[in-house]
């Protein structure tokens, strides 16, 4: 959604958002304070862990569960249930599942494993973020929602062509919802990359930049096979790769469907009132 004017996105009777940037941006900052003022929030991350990958993260964790002959004879019999417990706030079975590619030693998963999750993870996305016409509906005709903020994972913008005019998600999207990308600072990629290493979590990569910065980085650290590849020295490394690839991918999502906010901006939106103000501010200087 585009408009010639922050008047006419304040005269919407029903606004509809979605956020996308960079993890700690303020994305689930702000939808978690329009849900507070009667805003429908949907997390696109937590559709993706509880909808289109839900029976893979159980099964993982039934995997893991088959190899302790106490829990073996109990999940044979049907006595003990195990699935994930996805929150908005707790994404650790998603990002679990996942996993790192390397040595099963250090706690990674071979290379095939890895893209195959990745897969997983890429269709899972694509189908959560085409689910938010449905959504919206939803949340209209069930609950009574008349405004909507989609909480987009960090990866949005590996999984569109922000150069396509046609892109089917990035078109679903701008064509139900403003699309407001919040861009980080300097200090804010400096802060992330510090945090990652020291709490190396799993990413999603494109499947050809994947391949690509995975022989680069055994061929960096003269490595012969995968499975001599320390699962978090690739994570870290792979991690600062992601971040720069993805900056530029961001900013031609809002120059090409959205519009584009600071990161320094979000503090100041203590209301529904103030989101407004912001947007329309921003839609008047684009």
């Amino acid at each position: 959604m585009r408009f010639k004017s922050g008047k006419d996105f304040r005269n919407l009777g029903s606004k509809s958002v979605t956020v996308l940037g960079m993890s700690g941006v303020g994305k689930t900052t702000l939808a978690a304070l329009l849900q507070q003022e009667s805003w429908f929030q949907y997390s696109v991350d937590y559709r993706i862990g509880t909808k289109y990958m839900d029976e893979a993260i159980s099964d993982n964790f039934k995997r893991e569960a088959m190899k302790v002959p106490f829990l073996r004879d109990l999940l044979r019999k049907d006595s003990i249930y195990i699935r994930s417990n996805i929150t908005f706030d707790n994404l650790a079975p998603l990002s679990t599942y996942l996993g790192k590619p390397g040595s099963e030693g250090k706690g990674g998963i071979t290379f095939a494993e890895y893209k195959k999750r990745q897969n997983q993870h890429r269709d899972a996305e694509i189908h959560s973020l085409l689910d938010v016409p449905f959504f919206m509906e939803r949340a209209r005709d069930i609950y009574g929602y008349q405004n909507f903020i989609c909480d987009s994972g960090g990866s949005l913008c590996e999984v569109v062509d922000p150069d396509n005019a046609n892109d089917p998600v990035l078109k679903c999207l701008s064509e139900n919802t403003l699309l407001l990308y919040i861009e980080g600072t300097p200090e804010h990629t400096k802060m992330l990359v510090e945090r990652f290493r020291k709490n190396p979590k799993p990413m999603y990569y494109q499947p050809a930049f994947l391949e690509a910065k995975w022989a680069e980085y055994k061929q960096l650290n003269a490595i012969k096979h995968d499975s001599d590849v320390d699962p978090d020295g690739f994570a870290v490394w792979g991690f600062e790769q992601l971040l720069h690839h993805r900056m530029p991918l961001y900013r031609k999502i809002a120059q090409n469907f959205g519009y584009q906010i600071h990161m320094g901006a979000v503090p100041a939106v203590k209301s529904e009132a103030d989101f407004a103000d912001l947007i329309a501010a921003t839609i008047d200087k684009a």
